[in-house]
Protein backbone atom coordinates (compact mmCIF):
# COMPACT_ATOMS: atom_id res chain seq x y z
CA UNK A 1 0.00 0.00 0.00
CA UNK A 2 1.16 3.01 -1.25
CA UNK A 3 0.97 5.05 2.11
CA UNK A 4 3.79 7.69 2.08
CA UNK A 5 6.33 8.76 0.02
CA UNK A 6 6.83 8.62 -4.14
CA UNK A 7 9.62 6.61 -5.55
CA UNK A 8 12.20 8.33 -7.62
CA UNK A 9 13.69 6.51 -10.11
CA UNK A 10 15.32 9.55 -12.03
CA UNK A 11 14.06 12.38 -11.70
CA UNK A 12 15.63 16.07 -10.80
CA UNK A 13 14.35 19.05 -10.69
CA UNK A 14 16.50 22.28 -10.15
CA UNK A 15 15.81 26.24 -10.02
CA UNK A 16 12.17 25.52 -8.42
CA UNK A 17 10.67 27.93 -5.08
CA UNK A 18 11.17 24.68 -3.23
CA UNK A 19 15.13 23.77 -3.27
CA UNK A 20 16.65 23.80 -0.29
CA UNK A 21 20.02 25.46 -0.20
CA UNK A 22 23.21 23.23 -0.31
CA UNK A 23 20.58 19.94 -0.10
CA UNK A 24 22.44 17.44 -2.74
CA UNK A 25 22.98 14.68 -0.47
CA UNK A 26 21.17 11.13 -1.40
CA UNK A 27 18.77 9.90 0.90
CA UNK A 28 16.97 6.88 1.44
CA UNK A 29 13.95 5.32 0.47
CA UNK A 30 11.05 7.82 0.16
CA UNK A 31 8.36 4.92 -0.08
CA UNK A 32 6.41 4.30 3.71
CA UNK A 33 4.37 1.47 1.93
CA UNK A 34 3.54 -1.21 5.15
CA UNK A 35 0.87 -3.96 5.84
CA UNK A 36 -2.33 -2.88 7.53
CA UNK A 37 -0.31 -1.12 11.02
CA UNK A 38 -2.15 -2.32 14.18
CA UNK A 39 -0.98 -0.11 16.76
CA UNK A 40 0.65 3.56 16.80
CA UNK A 41 3.44 4.28 18.43
CA UNK A 42 5.16 7.95 18.83
CA UNK A 43 3.61 11.04 20.62
CA UNK A 44 1.80 13.74 20.23
CA UNK A 45 3.06 17.21 18.60
CA UNK A 46 4.26 19.21 21.46
CA UNK A 47 5.79 21.94 19.05
CA UNK A 48 2.62 22.91 17.20
CA UNK A 49 -0.57 23.90 19.50
CA UNK A 50 -1.45 26.62 17.39
CA UNK A 51 -5.76 26.87 17.98
CA UNK A 52 -8.13 25.50 14.94
CA UNK A 53 -9.23 28.25 12.99
CA UNK A 54 -12.89 28.42 11.65
CA UNK A 55 -13.86 26.55 8.48
CA UNK A 56 -14.34 28.86 5.79
CA UNK A 57 -16.20 27.20 3.14
CA UNK A 58 -17.79 28.66 -0.14
CA UNK A 59 -19.36 27.10 -3.05
CA UNK A 60 -18.05 26.85 -6.68
CA UNK A 61 -18.93 24.99 -9.18
CA UNK A 62 -18.68 21.45 -9.48
CA UNK A 63 -15.10 20.00 -11.32
CA UNK A 64 -15.31 18.11 -15.13
CA UNK A 65 -16.42 14.61 -14.40
CA UNK A 66 -13.66 13.95 -16.83
CA UNK A 67 -14.36 11.17 -20.02
CA UNK A 68 -12.98 7.90 -21.14
CA UNK A 69 -10.54 7.23 -23.73
CA UNK A 70 -11.60 6.45 -26.90
CA UNK A 71 -11.52 2.56 -27.64
CA UNK A 72 -9.20 2.74 -30.78
CA UNK A 73 -6.29 0.31 -29.19
CA UNK A 74 -7.26 0.79 -26.00
CA UNK A 75 -9.66 -1.88 -24.25
CA UNK A 76 -11.52 1.23 -22.54
CA UNK A 77 -15.25 0.40 -22.51
CA UNK A 78 -18.64 2.64 -22.49
CA UNK A 79 -20.02 3.50 -19.57
CA UNK A 80 -23.48 1.26 -19.25
CA UNK A 81 -26.33 3.48 -18.57
CA UNK A 82 -26.68 2.66 -15.15
CA UNK A 83 -23.14 3.76 -14.62
CA UNK A 84 -23.53 7.31 -16.12
CA UNK A 85 -22.23 10.08 -14.27
CA UNK A 86 -24.94 11.59 -12.38
CA UNK A 87 -25.53 15.10 -13.46
CA UNK A 88 -27.76 16.76 -10.59
CA UNK A 89 -26.61 19.89 -9.11
CA UNK A 90 -23.69 18.97 -6.41
CA UNK A 91 -24.24 19.60 -2.85
CA UNK A 92 -22.01 22.02 -1.23
CA UNK A 93 -18.64 20.98 0.49
CA UNK A 94 -15.58 21.80 2.34
CA UNK A 95 -12.93 24.27 0.56
CA UNK A 96 -9.99 24.39 2.41
CA UNK A 97 -7.67 27.49 2.82
CA UNK A 98 -3.87 27.71 2.55
CA UNK A 99 -2.38 27.47 5.77
CA UNK A 100 -4.05 25.16 7.87
CA UNK A 101 -2.37 22.98 9.88
CA UNK A 102 -2.97 19.05 9.92
CA UNK A 103 -1.54 15.58 10.97
CA UNK A 104 -1.13 12.46 9.20
CA UNK A 105 -1.81 9.14 10.34
CA UNK A 106 -2.13 6.14 9.18
CA UNK A 107 -1.36 3.57 12.00
CA UNK A 108 -4.86 3.03 13.99
CA UNK A 109 -5.57 3.41 16.52
CA UNK A 110 -5.07 7.18 15.72
CA UNK A 111 -3.56 9.67 18.96
CA UNK A 112 -6.46 12.43 18.40
CA UNK A 113 -4.27 15.05 20.60
CA UNK A 114 -2.87 17.14 17.65
CA UNK A 115 -3.71 20.53 18.01
CA UNK A 116 -4.01 20.82 14.52
CA UNK A 117 -7.20 21.88 11.73
CA UNK A 118 -6.94 18.98 9.84
CA UNK A 119 -6.93 14.89 10.15
CA UNK A 120 -5.60 12.76 7.29
CA UNK A 121 -6.47 9.33 8.38
CA UNK A 122 -7.12 5.58 6.65
CA UNK A 123 -10.52 5.32 5.42
CA UNK A 124 -11.35 1.24 6.09
CA UNK A 125 -9.47 1.39 9.32
CA UNK A 126 -11.44 3.94 11.51
CA UNK A 127 -14.95 4.21 12.18
CA UNK A 128 -17.42 6.85 12.09
CA UNK A 129 -17.10 7.15 15.30
CA UNK A 130 -13.36 8.15 15.28
CA UNK A 131 -14.35 10.71 12.59
CA UNK A 132 -17.52 11.99 14.82
CA UNK A 133 -14.63 12.33 17.97
CA UNK A 134 -12.22 14.50 15.42
CA UNK A 135 -15.07 16.59 13.98
CA UNK A 136 -16.12 17.38 18.20
CA UNK A 137 -12.58 18.24 18.85
CA UNK A 138 -12.62 20.87 15.78
CA UNK A 139 -11.00 18.66 13.00
CA UNK A 140 -11.87 18.54 9.38
CA UNK A 141 -11.11 14.96 8.47
CA UNK A 142 -9.92 13.72 4.97
CA UNK A 143 -10.14 10.21 4.64
CA UNK A 144 -7.24 8.10 2.86
CA UNK A 145 -8.54 5.91 -0.15
CA UNK A 146 -6.54 3.89 -2.69
CA UNK A 147 -8.36 4.26 -5.75
CA UNK A 148 -5.14 4.11 -8.14
CA UNK A 149 -3.96 0.87 -7.45
CA UNK A 150 -5.16 -2.59 -5.61
CA UNK A 151 -4.23 -3.78 -2.06
CA UNK A 152 -4.94 -7.38 -1.46
CA UNK A 153 -5.83 -6.97 2.17
CA UNK A 154 -9.35 -4.10 1.75
CA UNK A 155 -12.40 -6.13 2.50
CA UNK A 156 -13.37 -5.30 -0.89
CA UNK A 157 -10.49 -6.67 -3.10
CA UNK A 158 -12.36 -9.58 -4.53
CA UNK A 159 -14.81 -7.06 -6.63
CA UNK A 160 -11.96 -5.94 -8.93
CA UNK A 161 -11.81 -7.89 -11.93
CA UNK A 162 -8.45 -9.83 -12.45
CA UNK A 163 -8.40 -7.80 -16.08
CA UNK A 164 -7.25 -4.45 -14.12
CA UNK A 165 -5.49 -5.60 -12.28
CA UNK A 166 -1.25 -4.93 -13.65
CA UNK A 167 2.06 -4.94 -12.24
CA UNK A 168 2.99 -5.45 -8.74
CA UNK A 169 4.08 -2.52 -6.72
CA UNK A 170 7.54 -2.57 -6.32
CA UNK A 171 8.72 -4.17 -2.84
CA UNK A 172 5.26 -4.68 -2.23
CA UNK A 173 3.47 -7.78 -3.27
CA UNK A 174 0.13 -7.09 -1.91
CA UNK A 175 -0.50 -4.11 -4.04
CA UNK A 176 -0.77 -3.79 -7.81
CA UNK A 177 -1.79 -0.59 -10.43
CA UNK A 178 -4.79 -0.43 -11.94
CA UNK A 179 -5.72 -0.28 -15.60
CA UNK A 180 -7.36 3.03 -15.14
CA UNK A 181 -8.69 3.29 -18.65
CA UNK A 182 -11.23 1.30 -17.86
CA UNK A 183 -13.65 3.82 -16.32
CA UNK A 184 -16.67 1.48 -17.02
CA UNK A 185 -14.91 -1.26 -14.62
CA UNK A 186 -13.99 1.26 -11.68
CA UNK A 187 -16.70 2.71 -11.70
CA UNK A 188 -18.54 0.46 -9.34
CA UNK A 189 -16.11 0.67 -6.89
CA UNK A 190 -15.03 4.15 -7.01
CA UNK A 191 -18.48 4.87 -6.21
CA UNK A 192 -18.36 2.56 -3.16
CA UNK A 193 -15.49 3.57 -1.73
CA UNK A 194 -16.24 7.24 -1.88
CA UNK A 195 -20.20 6.63 -0.64
CA UNK A 196 -18.63 4.68 2.54
CA UNK A 197 -16.31 7.94 3.12
CA UNK A 198 -19.64 9.98 3.08
CA UNK A 199 -21.10 7.71 5.23
CA UNK A 200 -18.13 7.99 7.98
CA UNK A 201 -18.56 11.45 7.67
CA UNK A 202 -15.22 12.42 5.93
CA UNK A 203 -15.23 16.03 5.09
CA UNK A 204 -12.96 15.21 1.76
CA UNK A 205 -11.05 11.98 0.82
CA UNK A 206 -7.55 11.61 -0.28
CA UNK A 207 -6.87 9.47 -3.09
CA UNK A 208 -3.55 7.49 -3.60
CA UNK A 209 -1.71 6.43 -6.49
CA UNK A 210 -3.20 8.71 -8.96
CA UNK A 211 -0.14 9.11 -11.56
CA UNK A 212 0.35 5.75 -12.86
CA UNK A 213 0.93 6.92 -16.26
CA UNK A 214 4.08 8.68 -14.51
CA UNK A 215 6.98 5.82 -15.36
CA UNK A 216 9.80 8.77 -14.69
CA UNK A 217 8.30 8.89 -11.18
CA UNK A 218 8.05 4.79 -10.27
CA UNK A 219 8.05 1.79 -12.12
CA UNK A 220 5.75 1.20 -14.89
CA UNK A 221 2.00 0.20 -14.38
CA UNK A 222 2.17 -3.17 -16.78
CA UNK A 223 -0.40 -0.77 -18.72
CA UNK A 224 0.04 1.89 -21.87
CA UNK A 225 -1.19 4.47 -19.67
CA UNK A 226 -1.25 7.81 -21.30
CA UNK A 227 -0.85 11.44 -20.14
CA UNK A 228 -4.75 11.83 -21.08
CA UNK A 229 -5.79 8.78 -19.81
CA UNK A 230 -4.49 9.58 -16.18
CA UNK A 231 -6.20 13.15 -16.55
CA UNK A 232 -9.99 11.22 -17.83
CA UNK A 233 -9.47 9.18 -14.04
CA UNK A 234 -8.58 11.73 -12.29
CA UNK A 235 -11.41 14.26 -13.33
CA UNK A 236 -14.01 11.43 -13.52
CA UNK A 237 -12.53 10.77 -8.89
CA UNK A 238 -13.32 14.17 -8.51
CA UNK A 239 -16.14 14.55 -10.18
CA UNK A 240 -17.26 11.39 -8.42
CA UNK A 241 -16.43 13.19 -4.82
CA UNK A 242 -17.90 16.62 -5.41
CA UNK A 243 -21.05 14.89 -6.61
CA UNK A 244 -21.10 13.33 -2.37
CA UNK A 245 -20.23 16.67 -1.10
CA UNK A 246 -16.69 15.30 -0.66
CA UNK A 247 -13.59 17.72 -1.13
CA UNK A 248 -11.14 16.27 -2.93
CA UNK A 249 -7.11 15.95 -2.63
CA UNK A 250 -4.57 15.52 -5.74
CA UNK A 251 -1.85 13.02 -4.19
CA UNK A 252 1.25 14.16 -5.60
CA UNK A 253 0.81 13.78 -9.46
CA UNK A 254 2.79 16.77 -9.58
CA UNK A 255 3.39 16.92 -13.38
CA UNK A 256 -0.22 17.50 -13.91
CA UNK A 257 -1.38 20.16 -11.42
CA UNK A 258 -1.85 22.83 -13.95
CA UNK A 259 -4.52 20.52 -15.53
CA UNK A 260 -6.29 19.50 -12.71
CA UNK A 261 -6.04 22.28 -10.25
CA UNK A 262 -9.52 23.43 -11.23
CA UNK A 263 -10.62 19.54 -10.13
CA UNK A 264 -9.09 19.44 -7.23
CA UNK A 265 -9.56 21.12 -3.92
CA UNK A 266 -5.90 20.72 -2.14
CA UNK A 267 -2.88 19.46 -2.69
CA UNK A 268 -1.58 16.07 -0.59
CA UNK A 269 2.59 15.74 -1.77
CA UNK A 270 5.55 14.48 0.09
CA UNK A 271 8.66 15.41 0.13
CA UNK A 272 8.84 18.54 -2.30
CA UNK A 273 11.52 20.31 -0.09
CA UNK A 274 13.41 16.88 -0.81
CA UNK A 275 13.79 16.57 -4.21
CA UNK A 276 13.14 20.81 -4.87
CA UNK A 277 9.76 19.88 -6.71
CA UNK A 278 7.66 22.65 -4.61
CA UNK A 279 7.28 25.28 -7.26
CA UNK A 280 5.58 22.13 -9.30
CA UNK A 281 2.71 22.40 -6.24
CA UNK A 282 2.40 26.07 -5.49
CA UNK A 283 -0.41 26.86 -8.02
CA UNK A 284 -2.10 25.36 -5.31
CA UNK A 285 -1.70 27.60 -2.78
CA UNK A 286 -1.83 30.76 -5.97
CA UNK A 287 -5.67 29.19 -6.49
CA UNK A 288 -6.16 30.13 -3.09
CA UNK A 289 -6.25 25.56 -1.70
CA UNK A 290 -3.63 24.75 0.16
CA UNK A 291 -0.75 22.04 -0.27
CA UNK A 292 -0.37 19.43 2.86
CA UNK A 293 3.33 18.75 2.56
CA UNK A 294 5.08 15.94 4.19
CA UNK A 295 9.20 15.31 4.63
CA UNK A 296 10.78 12.25 5.77
CA UNK A 297 14.34 12.84 5.88
CA UNK A 298 14.71 16.02 6.27
CA UNK A 299 13.98 17.87 9.47
CA UNK A 300 11.56 20.71 10.43
CA UNK A 301 14.60 23.14 10.54
CA UNK A 302 15.46 22.38 7.11
CA UNK A 303 12.22 23.08 5.58
CA UNK A 304 10.34 25.46 7.99
CA UNK A 305 12.15 28.45 6.86
CA UNK A 306 11.07 28.05 3.35
CA UNK A 307 7.31 26.57 3.69
CA UNK A 308 6.04 28.91 5.54
CA UNK A 309 6.84 32.38 3.49
CA UNK A 310 5.40 29.90 0.88
CA UNK A 311 1.94 28.90 2.65
CA UNK A 312 2.62 25.42 2.15
CA UNK A 313 1.55 23.07 5.26
CA UNK A 314 4.49 21.39 5.73
CA UNK A 315 5.61 18.59 8.31
CA UNK A 316 7.76 16.39 9.17
CA UNK A 317 6.61 12.53 9.34
CA UNK A 318 8.06 8.94 10.00
CA UNK A 319 7.59 6.68 6.99
CA UNK A 320 5.18 4.59 8.42
CA UNK A 321 2.90 8.19 9.21
CA UNK A 322 2.00 6.54 13.02
CA UNK A 323 1.70 9.54 15.45
CA UNK A 324 4.97 11.63 15.48
CA UNK A 325 4.87 14.53 14.02
CA UNK A 326 6.68 18.28 13.99
CA UNK A 327 4.88 21.19 12.38
CA UNK A 328 6.05 24.28 11.27
CA UNK A 329 6.46 27.04 14.12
Amino acid sequence: MRRGGHIVLALTISGGSGALPGCSGTFGSADAHGSPPTSSSGGPDAASTADVGPDAASLVATGDGGSIPGQADSPSGHLSAEDAPDTSPAPAWWHPTPGLTWDWQLVTPIDQSAMVDVYDIDLFENTVDVVASLHAKGRKVICYIDLGSWEDFRPDASSFPSIILGATYVGYADERWLDIRRIDLLTPIVRSRLDMAKAKGCDGVEADNMDGYDTNTHESSGFPLTYQDQIAYNRFVAGEAHSRGLAIALKNDIFQVMDLLSDFDMEVDEQCFQYSECDLVEPFVQAGKPVFECEYNLTADQFCPQAKPLKLSAIQKHLNLDAFRIGCP
